[in-house]
């Protein structure tokens, strides 16, 4: 179909409705002398009239009614699919695909608001991955992304979705009963320690404290490796040893006496979260 086409079948349709070249040039906003060429070029490559006009009238050729019949559905389809992508800006529907970097991305960014916000977006499909990889959202067909600030590529618009997060040493009463208590992290040489590791082949996270302006980096002695956060704190529940978590996932199991905090005045804050 040449491209012409369509606006040329369009300026049909409005002549056919109002039977009238004024009234449809004035429903398009264009002139009467321009539809008349359209509907001209129109009839020429398809060889066909398809209206008779006169000075006083307008009206439909035997050509032109079944070409009305055969184009009036298809149209009103394309209209009908504009407008509804239109409403789509008041209405939002659809498919959300959100990459969240870890299960505590999830945890604290997503989990606390998704309820409220399917609740108010009935029509959005919420799809969500947690992959320690850093990936090209837009290659794979992801709309945003929930990361520290330093996984997020440069060129990416990104906003602070989280405050820093405050760490916490943890350990199970039953643990710390059999050990000694550390005061410091180099004490932490002596002590199993439930350690995390993101990916596969990544390096198992190391543990920074901090006191007074003095910074000390241990990598745990691991006496369990994972990559789950409910893992994790199961494992240190179990009194597996001690682990390196955040102070708001860990707050629930300090109150009721499961977990006991360590080392207190080393545990320093980190980087919090952007969605991007």
């Amino acid at each position: 179909m040449h491209r012409s086409d369509f606006s040329d079948l369009n300026t049909f349709l409005a002549v056919s409705d109002h039977l009238s070249f004024r009234a449809a040039a004035a429903q398009l906003g264009v002139t009467s002398s321009a539809l008349s060429h359209s509907i001209r070029q129109l009839e020429e490559r398809l060889g066909i009239r398809l209206l008779h006009r006169t000075t006083r009238s307008v009206s439909l050729t035997d050509s032109g009614i079944r070409l009305l019949e055969g184009l009036k559905p298809g149209m009103e389809q394309i209209s009908g699919t504009l407008e509804e992508l239109k409403n789509q800006q008041h209405r939002p529907s659809g498919r959300l695909r959100i990459y969240a970097h870890t299960d505590l991305a999830l945890r604290m960014i997503i989990a606390p608001i998704w309820e409220r916000f399917l609740s108010s977006y009935p029509e959005v499909n919420l799809e969500l991955s947690v992959e320690s990889a850093p990936i090209d959202l837009a290659s794979i067909g992801f709309d945003a992304g929930v990361a520290v600030r330093s996984r997020i590529p440069s060129e990416a618009i990104a906003i602070r979705a989280s405050d820093s997060i405050q760490v916490a040493v943890v350990g199970s009463r039953g643990y710390l009963a059999k050990s000694s208590m550390p005061r410091t992290p180099d004490d932490l040489a002596t002590h199993r320690c439930v350690a995390f590791r993101l990916s596969r082949d990544g390096e198992v996270h190391r543990w920074n404290f901090e006191r007074n302006g003095r910074k000390r980096t241990i990598t745990p002695r691991a006496a369990v490796t994972l990559n789950s956060i409910d893992a994790a704190i199961q494992a240190t529940v179990d009194g597996l040893g001690l682990a390196y978590l955040t102070e708001d996932l860990v707050r629930p199991f300090l109150k009721t006496g499961k977990l006991v905090q360590v080392l207190k005045e080393w545990s320093p804050s980190i980087e919090g979260f952007h969605l991007y």
